[in-house]
């Protein structure tokens, strides 16, 4: 097994090796999503760069990972948003007049604004829809222009709040102003209707709150199976737990690290220290950081009493109207946040783990209580301290404008919106392994580029080399003598060595992605530049698509990812004839459209008569053979033949001009629509059958569309340069026709004038000045001369 290091947050200042409890084997938890609201681009990069380290550990290392990973679907957040969105569904049914809804939302409007942006208020008036925008400005002006609202430094999470609750009166205001009632206020109405109503929910039907949950955590699933991501070994759900929790957290209160307070439990910190074990070993800097701590409280915990210290946190709490319950010990209640990843952990994975990973954003509280918690109730007296995990892997944050992608700050786009206007799972993925899992990331438009880059670099590569080997005739035999895990040699071959060496130790240093893409691109150029042979290409080639496989850059490809370049979405169950369909009916056409052109070239008639492309598609469809791609070759060939052959006619043959022009017409059809349309580029090569490429028909789509743009704009500029070149020879002959001694005859600036038309006298009855008169002489040269050419010009014509 390789030696691997790791960076551990258990361990800060360095990467500390890697070493299972149990050789070959890893037991893993991750804190998975609070199902409330959709997953957005932190969440993306969170669980795909799991991933990414799940799959190196299994497939580059050979591990055996057992993954666990829970939903949180009781939560604070949760019952807000459910209980939220019941009242509105609630008061939206009764009978309110247009008046009375406009009274409710600017209500409402008032309430949000005093209790999220004080520098609204002014004792002048109270705040309205009518001078919103101006005290909006007056107070928060410098926050909207990208300030702080300190006036210093740069603008982080507290500004990304203040930008969201603008964006909620903003719609309010707006609503308010067009009279549209709810419509465009829900954001201020829903905390403003749970002030009012939120105790006289009937909690004891939990199906408001199980609604939402199961809802978020299906498109939950839906999200992490569109970004490629492996589904967890085993799942666990809080509300599946709740037994249990109440039992885990009895046996801490016995042990003395817990205590009972107004039918809450509180874990007791000093307690737990002063028996020999250390608290906030994650993160000790923000032990006692009470912003933290009440984050991690949740919203609902304000109103809660007994602690015996502000940084004791909850286990157990006492639930109040309109909350979900559950019975105890200590009366209905529910779980604390902290206490489920404890309990479902430690059934699923015993009293120690090899791996728990989640966001950064969790190391304090939650992490840190997750530890205490356990460590407590697997607790031994004179033992020492209990280690619950070994290794503690921090995912970085995805950053906006300075400020993490967060639900709660709604500044997030979310995964399927992404999905659907700017990237592709593989583009997003790409982007990730640019950047080490650790760290924090900020996309920028060079991060991007960087990435198209080595997408692009990649696709073309893969491409290029199964057209080569497709032509050879050796696709499908693949690499016979050359390994993909030994060997030696010189050239290209020992380049490949030295790439797999290189690779395996940036994965061996703590899973550095950067420097492993890095490898790859520079292997791929290597080949791209390589004069070696066609088989060294491919190992080459078959190297790199087993490694971007085990980072899970390929959603259609499976282990051990021993193919060649990215499995095509033609490689499925789909019926072998349904499948070719497409390229059949092109050839037909093709085949069709040369026999209408009645060339009388032999060679022609020759390859009309010759070709059966079905006759090698039935070999291959009786040899099982499934992939689209491959199956569809005859019919490509096929084609690309007779368009060969066409385009030879056009340069050999003598032929008459329209039928060379419905020769180069239909060669370029054959290769611009209807190849293009199917995701198949043709190569054009000299003396050799072009080159067959299956390229992504959006794709080629596209550069067909862009090529056509780019030729319509030549056109038009070449339009519009004629039109201004005929407008200035108009314009040049009116004035030619204009004699010299006219020419300032009509100016007002003078009142005299010599016999050629010369202005003697100014319009004040004052001399010309001399250094005048010798412009004017220069002006009346110039307009003579062109008359002139007039005058030879339009005489000679008429």
């Amino acid at each position: 097994m390789a030696s691997i290091t790791v960076h551990n947050s258990l361990k800060p200042g360095g990467t500390v090796p890697f070493v299972p409890r149990e050789e070959g084997k890893i037991s893993w938890y991750a804190c998975g999503p609070t199902v409330y609201d959709s997953s957005h681009l932190g969440h993306a990069r969170n669980y795909v760069s799991t991933d990414i380290i799940r799959r190196i550990l299994m497939h580059h290392f050979g591990f055996k990972v057992n993954f666990v990973m829970n939903y949180t679907d009781v939560d604070d957040k949760i019952i807000i948003r459910a209980r939220r969105r019941r009242l509105l569904e609630l008061e939206k049914e009764k009978p309110y007049t247009a008046e009375e809804i406009r009274d409710l939302v600017s209500k409402a409007f008032t309430a949000y604004a005093k209790s999220n942006l004080p520098l609204l208020e002014s004792d002048s008036a109270p705040l309205d829809e009518k001078n919103y925008q101006e005290r909006k400005q007056a107070g928060y002006g410098n926050v909207l222009a990208g300030g702080t609202l300190s006036g210093e430094g740069k603008p982080s999470d507290a500004e990304a709040k203040v930008k969201m609750h603008l964006n909620n009166l903003d719609s309010a205001a707006q609503a308010l102003q067009n009279g549209t009632g709810y419509d465009g206020a829900e954001e201020i109405l829903l905390p403003y209707l749970d002030s009012l109503y939120k105790e006289t929910i009937d909690t004891s039907d939990q199906t408001m709150f199980t609604d939402l949950t199961q809802a978020m955590e299906r498109a939950f699933e839906k999200d992490m199976s569109d970004l490629n991501v492996l589904p967890p070994d085993e799942v666990t759900r809080v509300t599946e737990y709740v037994p249990q929790i109440v039992t885990f957290v009895e046996k801490i209160v016995e042990k003395g690290f817990a205590y009972e307070a107004n039918g809450s439990v509180y874990f007791d910190i000093s307690a737990f220290e002063k028996a020999g074990n250390t608290y906030a070993r994650l993160r000790p800097e923000s032990k006692n950081d009470k912003a933290l701590q009440e984050e991690g409280e949740g919203s609902l915990s304000k109103g809660l009493e007994g602690k015996k210290r502000s940084g004791d946190f909850a286990l157990w709490k006492q639930s109040k109207k309109g909350e979900p319950f559950w019975p105890s010990p200590w009366g209905l209640g529910r779980p604390g946040w902290h206490i489920e990843c404890s309990v479902m952990a430690s059934d699923k994975l015993g009293e120690q783990m090899d791996i728990h990973s989640g966001g950064i954003d969790l190391a304090f509280p939650h992490h840190d209580n997750e530890l205490a918690q356990s460590e407590a109730y697997f607790h031994v007296c004179d033992k020492g301290e209990h280690s619950w995990v070994k290794y503690f892997l921090h995912m970085g944050h995805l950053s906006i404008s300075g400020s993490k992608m967060s639900k709660s700050l709604k500044n997030f786009q979310t995964i399927q919106d992404a999905l659907a206007t700017t990237y592709t799972a593989r583009n997003m993925r790409i982007v990730f392994l640019m950047g080490r899992w650790n760290d924090g990331v900020e996309i920028s438009p060079d991060m991007r580029k960087q990435a198209d880059s080595w997408e692009t670099t990649l696709d073309n590569f893969f491409t290029n080399t199964k057209a080569k080997l497709s032509e050879a005739g050796t696709l499908d035999a693949g690499v016979k003598d050359l390994s993909l895990t030994g060997g030696s040699g010189s050239g290209l071959l020992a380049e490949l060595e030295q790439a797999k060496k290189d690779l395996n130790a940036a994965l061996s240093n703590s899973f550095d992605t950067p420097a492993a893409m890095q490898v790859i691109l520079r292997l791929v150029r290597d080949a791209n530049k390589s004069s070696d042979s066609l088989q060294a290409v491919e190992a080459v080639a078959r190297w790199v698509t087993k490694i971007v496989g085990i980072f899970g850059l390929d959603a259609a490809a499976k282990a051990p990812y021993d193919g060649l370049g990215w499995v095509s979405a033609g490689a499925t169950n789909v019926d072998p004839k349904v499948g070719i369909k497409p390229y059949a009916a092109a050839y037909a056409k093709v085949k069709q459209d040369v026999e209408s052109l009645a060339l009388a070239e032999e060679s022609v008639k020759t390859l009309l008569g010759q070709q059966n492309p079905e006759v090698e598609f039935s070999e291959l469809e009786k040899s099982g053979e499934k992939d689209i791609e491959k199956l569809a070759l005859p019919y490509l060939r096929a084609t690309s033949r007779l368009r060969d052959e066409l385009r030879a006619l056009v340069s050999t043959a003598t032929l008459e001009p329209a039928t060379k022009q419905g020769v180069l017409s239909l060669s370029d059809r054959i290769r611009d629509y209807d190849l293009t349309d199917l995701g198949v580029q043709l190569d054009d090569q000299t003396d050799k059958p072009s080159l067959i490429k299956f390229v992504p028909a959006s794709r080629l789509i596209a550069a067909r569309e862009e090529k056509a743009a780019l030729l319509a704009e030549k056109a038009r500029q070449k339009e519009e340069a004629r039109k201004a070149r005929e407008k200035a020879e108009e314009e040049k002959w009116a004035k030619a026709k204009v004699p010299p001694q006219d020419i300032f005859k009509g100016d007002a600036k003078y009142q005299e004038w010599d016999a050629e038309g010369l202005p003697t006298k100014l319009a004040d009855g004052s001399e010309v000045p001399k250094s005048q008169v010798k412009k004017l002489k220069k002006e009346w040269d110039r307009q003579k001369k062109l008359h002139d050419e007039y005058l030879a010009k339009f005489r000679a014509s008429s």
